[in-house]
C-alpha cells in the first residue's frame, strides 16, 4: 500500500531499515604534516625499548663462522656483552639510531599517508593492494633518505666496538671519522639491498595492516581502533616481514659492516654467503630479530595511531 500515489503509511519506517539505506560515512584521512610528527614520536620511543634486541642481532649477523664465531647463541652474546661492557654495553650504539629512527619513521608514516590519501576511494576507503604500493613507496623514501645511512653508521659503530682498539669516540666522531676516511659514499654502502629490504618491509607490513584494518572495521571506516588490537595487527604484520626477508637484512648488514671490502656488490655478497656459509646463514639472526620487529612494528602502531588522534583535536586540518 506505501507504494500508492499520495498514500502514507500511519506507521514510522522501522529504524533497521533507516540504518541500512543510510550511506556510510567516508573515512576520515590524515594529514601527511600530522603523520611526520605522530611517527617521529612513535619511532623515538620505539628504538628505545627495543634497541638491545637489535644489538643481539647485528652481533650475531656479524659473527662470520670463517673467523671462527664468537657467540654460541643468543644467551652467549647477551652474556660476554654484559660481563665485557656491563648491561649498558648491550645499547653501545643506540645513539646512532635514535638520531635515525625519529626522521625514519616521520618519513616512513609521512609519505605513506600522503600517497594513500591520493589513491583512496571516493569514500577515502584503501584496499589491500593500494595499501601495499603505498607501503612500497614508503619504504623506498625512508631507504634513500634515512635508513641506508643510519644503518650504515649503526653497524660500524657496533662492529668496532666489538674490535681490539675501537676507533669511534661518538656518534659525531664516527660520522666525521668514516666521512673523512670512506668519503660521503662510505655512509651509503649497501644501497641496493637496504632499498629492497625497507621497500619489502614497509610493502608487506602496510598490506597487512590495511588488510586486518579493513577486515576489523568492516563497512564502517570511522570505526575506533582499540590500542591493544592495532598492537596485534602491528605484531602480525612484523612477523610477516620478517619471515619475508630476513635474507636481505642479513646482506645489508653485511654489505654495511667494516668488512663490506670483500663483497664487490649486493649479488657477490649474497653469493659468498651461499658458497661459504650456506643457505642456513641467511636466517642467521632470526630469533632476536622475529621478538624485536613485532614489539616494535606494534608499538610504532600503537603510538602512532594515538599520538594521531590527540593531534585530530588539537590540529584541525579538515
Amino acid at each position: 500500500m506505501s507504494g500508492l500515489p499520495g498514500f502514507v503509511s500511519p506507521f514510522p519506517r522501522p529504524r533497521c531499515l533507516a540504518a541500512a539505506a543510510a550511506p556510510a560515512g567516508k573515512a576520515k584521512l590524515t594529514h601527511p604534516g600530522k603523520a611526520i610528527m605522530a611517527g617521529g614520536i612513535a619511532g623515538g620511543i620505539e628504538i628505545c625499548i627495543t634497541f638491545p634486541t637489535e644489538y643481539v642481532k647485528t652481533q650475531l649477523q656479524l659473527d662470520e663462522k670463517a673467523n671462527p664465531p664468537k657467540y654460541k647463541g643468543i644467551g652467549d652474546c647477551v652474556k660476554q656483552t654484559v660481563n665485557g661492557h656491563g648491561v649498558k654495553g648491550l645499547y653501545r650504539g643506540l645513539s646512532s639510531l635514535v638520531y635515525g629512527s625519529i626522521p625514519k619513521a616521520a618519513v616512513r608514516f609521512g609519505v605513506f599517508e600522503f600517497i594513500s590519501n591520493k589513491v583512496r576511494d571516493e569514500n577515502g576507503k584503501l584496499d589491500s593492494k593500494r595499501g601495499f604500493l603505498c607501503g612500497l613507496g614508503a619504504g623506498v623514501a625512508e631507504a634513500v633518505f634515512v635508513v641506508c645511512p643510519m644503518e650504515t653508521v649503526k653497524v660500524k659503530f657496533i662492529h668496532d666496538q666489538t674490535s681490539a682498539n675501537p676507533k669511534f669516540k661518538g656518534f659525531f666522531h664516527g660520522v666525521r671519522e668514516i666521512i673523512r676516511v670512506e668519503g660521503l659514499k662510505g655512509t651509503y654502502q649497501g644501497l641496493t639491498a637496504t632499498v629492497l629490504k625497507q621497500g619489502s618491509n614497509q610493502a608487506m607490513r602496510f598490506y597487512v595492516m590495511t588488510s586486518l584494518r579493513n577486515w576489523y572495521k568492516g563497512d564502517d571506516p570511522n570505526k575506533a581502533m582499540n590500542p591493544l588490537m592495532t598492537g596485534l595487527f602491528g605484531a602480525v604484520a612484523g612477523a610477516v616481514s620478517v619471515f619475508g626477508n630476513t635474507p636481505l637484512d642479513v646482506i645489508k648488514t653485511r654489505m654495511q659492516g667494516l668488512e663490506a671490502h670483500k663483497y664487490k656488490s649486493t649479488m657477490d655478497c649474497a653469493v659468498k654467503i651461499m658458497k661459504h656459509e650456506g643457505p642456513k646463514a641467511f636466517y642467521k639472526g632470526t630469533v632476536p630479530r622475529l621478538g624485536r620487529v613485532c614489539m616494535d612494528v606494534a608499538i610504532v602502531f600503537i603510538i602512532y595511531e594515538e599520538v594521531v588522534k590527540v593531534l585530530n583535536k588539537v590540529w584541525i586540518t579538515d
